[in-house]
């Protein structure tokens, strides 16, 4: 009994230590260490629970290396990170490049195929968005991080400022 007593308060303490961690590693290197912005940001973001839970789970890994590969994952969060705000190629590279499904009413039904989405898969997206019929469309984007954005309002209110709301949007 006096074992497993020990083995419950040695898990506790290695979850506060990594949990510190992550808590103090988020402040130095940013909230976005935590953002679905990209499919990169999800993986690193996959990468870190695998860390804690096999720092915690395993009596193989010590709490310092779970630590250290947390700092490790981190770094290579924030340089890339630097480097997407800097260089266009690493950006194309990492980030997925948003995607036009309508243009106002109408579906673009390629666009839809590369998304590898179905109509039916939009049309729940519409009926989230509380779309009452597709004349309240202005624009619907599949957005980098898979979101589906639906922009809407009633037909005789403001256009869409396409120059600014789809910038950088493949149409």
């Amino acid at each position: 009994m006096n074992e497993y007593i020990s083995e419950l308060l040695n898990l506790a303490g290695s979850a506060v230590v990594l949990l510190v961690a992550i808590v103090v590693i988020t402040r130095i290197v940013g909230l976005r260490s935590f953002t679905k912005m990209s499919g990169f940001d999800f993986a690193l973001t996959v990468a870190t629970g695998s860390i804690v839970a096999s720092a915690l789970l395993s009596p193989d890994i010590p709490v310092l290396r779970g630590v250290a590969g947390l700092v490790m994952i981190f770094a290579v969060q924030w340089t890339a990170a630097r480097l997407r705000s800097s260089f266009e190629p690493v950006r194309k590279v990492i980030d997925n490049t948003p995607l036009l499904l309508m243009k106002g009413p109408h579906i673009l039904e390629e666009n839809l195929l590369a998304a590898r989405m179905t109509r039916s898969d939009l049309i729940a997206k519409l009926r989230e968005a509380n779309v009452l019929h597709t004349g309240q469309v202005r624009a619907v984007v599949l957005e980098t991080t898979g979101d589906v954005s639906v922009l809407h309002g009633d037909a005789d209110g403001p256009a869409l400022d396409w120059d600014m709301m789809l910038d950088g949007v493949r149409r």
